[in-house]
């Protein structure tokens, strides 16, 4: 029952030119990508991160080491290639402008888990095996550092999409529905019952409440709080009120 914090990478020089970069080499995080990073970072300072995974691109791992460099405890990150981009095969390096008008962009806004790129990945297989990755590292996370701690994932935008859109029981064919900004934030905390979605796209706000004092610390229910429940500043037995 760890928590997990999803963070796509901040604007690279292909975000900024509107190629789609996919897994090609030598894609950096430009200017304000970095300055983004560095705010997710900050807001992230009071989080205590039990471990970080990257995607082994260049500007994921980039923006990792922003994201956990203002750690009150040095933070090594490891890399999972699981967490990749997707292999967008011979879309890799082209304009969206031009993408747009191939037959297969259509099916990848409306019926995403029917399309395959040409010489790539399928997008079922994206989310398959990055689902299968978040949730093998959480259950390692849990088995180590217990069911309060929080730890860290940063990818790419379609690999968040598709992991939120397991996380909240949606078909991968609406997963277009979702949004995921460069650097933006999202949270998830799975559970034997089901997982809980914290947070969606966000870009501002501390997120230190994700760290509960240790006094307060307490085994975490399975159940939904009927009513919504009082939020994570409130005491244990206000949380289990109903409203």
């Amino acid at each position: 029952m760890a928590t997990v914090i999803l963070v796509r990478h901040g604007r690279s020089t292909a975000n900024a030119t509107g190629v789609l970069a996919g897994r090609l080499p030598g894609v950096h995080l430009d200017d304000a990508g970095v300055e983004q990073a560095v705010a997710v970072g900050e807001r992230l300072a009071g989080v205590r991160l039990a471990a970080a995974v990257t995607s082994p691109l260049e500007r994921c791992r980039e923006t990792c080491r922003e994201v956990t460099r203002p750690q009150a405890t040095p933070l090594r990150a490891s890399t999972d290639k699981q967490l990749s981009e997707c292999d967008y095969g011979e879309w890799q390096g082209r304009a969206l402008k031009d993408l747009t008008k191939e037959k297969l962009w259509r099916t990848v806004q409306t019926q995403p888990s029917a399309a395959t790129f040409p010489g790539g990945e399928s997008m079922r297989a994206m989310q398959d095996r990055a689902v299968a990755a978040i949730r093998r590292h959480d259950a390692r996370v849990s088995a180590e550092h217990g069911d309060d701690a929080v730890w860290l994932a940063v990818s790419h935008g379609d690999v968040i999409k598709s992991i939120l859109a397991d996380a909240l029981g949606t078909h991968l064919d609406l997963f277009q529905r979702i949004h995921v900004d460069p650097a933006s934030v999202s949270i998830v905390r799975y559970t034997d019952a089901r997982p809980f979605v914290l947070g969606t796209n966000t870009h501002a706000g501390d997120l230190s409440w994700l760290t509960p004092p240790r006094k307060s610390r307490r085994r975490r229910s399975s159940d939904a709080a009927v009513g919504g429940g009082a939020g994570p500043q409130a005491t244990p037995e206000a949380q289990t009120a109903t409203s």
